[in-house]
């Protein structure tokens, strides 16, 4: 993850692209500042998935301030905040389709053994942890409960 966050920043600063480097550089300070916590607390650097972790709260707290914003009758700013969005969002894994989804659950069912619905947790538990941020847990949960009944 930090890397591609980096190639993104040098892509943009290599297009001088004034909307993505104030987002990707915000981003990198965010992990720096998690790092340098992690290191006071005598810990590694922060993992992909803190990273992921990190990303994903960014993207909740502009989703957030462009509410409050369009709720203020500010739509400029609200705009600026879901450019923020989509430039974040852009570095989180793609989220699987529903047919990718189902493969995941029938995995996942398969590998953890699962024969009835007392398995559901240890099912979901295996999803959450395998594909993090990719899919609608909701929606797994589901598909999963489906497959074991």
């Amino acid at each position: 993850m930090r890397e591609k966050i980096a190639q993104a920043l040098k892509a943009a600063i290599e297009a001088q692209d004034k909307e993505r480097i104030p987002t990707l550089r915000l981003i990198q300070a965010a992990i720096r500042d998690r790092d340098s916590a992690a290191r006071n607390a005598g810990r590694d650097p922060v993992s992909d998935e803190e990273i992921r972790e990190i990303l994903v709260r960014m993207v909740k707290q502009r989703k957030e301030s462009a509410r409050q914003f369009e709720e203020s009758n500010r739509p400029q700013e609200a705009a600026a905040e879901r450019r923020e969005i989509e430039i974040i969002s852009g570095l989180l894994p793609k989220p699987l389709g529903d047919d990718a989804m189902r493969k995941a659950c029938e995995q996942v069912v398969h590998e953890v053994g699962a024969g009835s619905l007392r398995d559901m947790r240890r099912c979901m538990n295996a999803l959450k942890e395998k594909f993090p941020d990719q899919m609608d847990l909701g929606k797994a949960s589901g598909i999963v409960k489906d497959m074991l009944q």
